[in-house]
């Protein structure tokens, strides 16, 4: 298994698959973007209860998705990079963070711009408002960790343990809903009922969650090219020096 995974994870051939993936991503993502955002500020009803507020669902949900799966993402290539030392697990890592700290922010205002006129207040310490705050520490404490050392491998573990560590946050985040009294509604899409939300709202939440994924596989793709390319770089310039 190791060595099917160590395959793959080849930088050159890494670049190849993203380089060939790249257009079609760019395509895929701004032709979702623009049809999820048609249906949800356009087509789709406004909730009985909450009006017009609801459409920030359509930028606040996929975000709040997108904030928790690239965590996960970036806890498992930490691990695959601990584990079986790949090269381009921990680069992976480390390109993912800042675009998983860029969601868990939008998911963060978004929810608060929906809370006021819902709750009468733009922040409760509500427990899954918390433990998404704390998501973005941990975002934001793993680029400061990979900012800290000047070895890249010692950053490089470093800041594996630490996203490790702070995945216990996720299962949090996902059932703090369940677990405690909270002002968040439980979940109502992915359900063992099946969704509890009407297919006029629910498609169009779907796709821009589908959106929101193309668009991180698309920049994405962009840093952790970027990475690879500046650490062969590095790699070149200590070479040069050891001559």
């Amino acid at each position: 298994m190791a060595i099917d995974l160590h395959k793959y994870a080849n930088p050159t051939r890494f670049l190849r698959i993203a380089n060939a993936i790249f257009p079609w991503s760019i395509v895929v993502s701004v032709g979702l973007l623009v049809a999820g955002l048609y249906l949800g500020l356009f087509v789709a009803p406004p909730d009985y209860q909450q009006g017009e507020t609801v459409r920030i669902m359509f930028v606040h949900v996929p975000a709040a998705w997108m904030a928790m799966s690239v965590y996960s993402m970036m806890a498992v290539s930490s691990a695959a990079g601990l584990i079986w030392k790949h090269p381009v697990a921990d680069l992976s890592a480390k390109a993912a963070a800042p675009i998983g700290a860029c969601f868990t922010f939008l998911a963060l205002v978004t929810g608060s711009l929906w809370g006021q006129p819902m709750w009468g207040a733009y922040w409760v310490w509500d427990a899954r408002l918390t433990s998404m705050l704390i998501l973005l520490f941990l975002y934001l404490g793993y680029m400061a960790v990979w900012e800290s050392f000047e070895d890249q491998s010692k950053a490089a573990k470093a800041a594996a343990i630490l996203v490790l560590i702070g995945a216990i946050n996720i299962p949090i985040i996902k059932f703090s809903v369940d677990w405690w009294n909270t002002l968040h509604q439980p979940a109502s899409v992915a359900t063992m009922e099946g969704p509890k939300i009407h297919g006029s709202i629910l498609t169009p939440l779907l796709i821009m969650g589908l959106a929101y994924t193309s668009l991180f596989v698309t920049i994405f793709i962009i840093r952790v090219r970027a990475e690879i390319l500046g650490r062969r770089l590095r790699m070149l310039r200590v070479n040069q020096l050891q001559e």
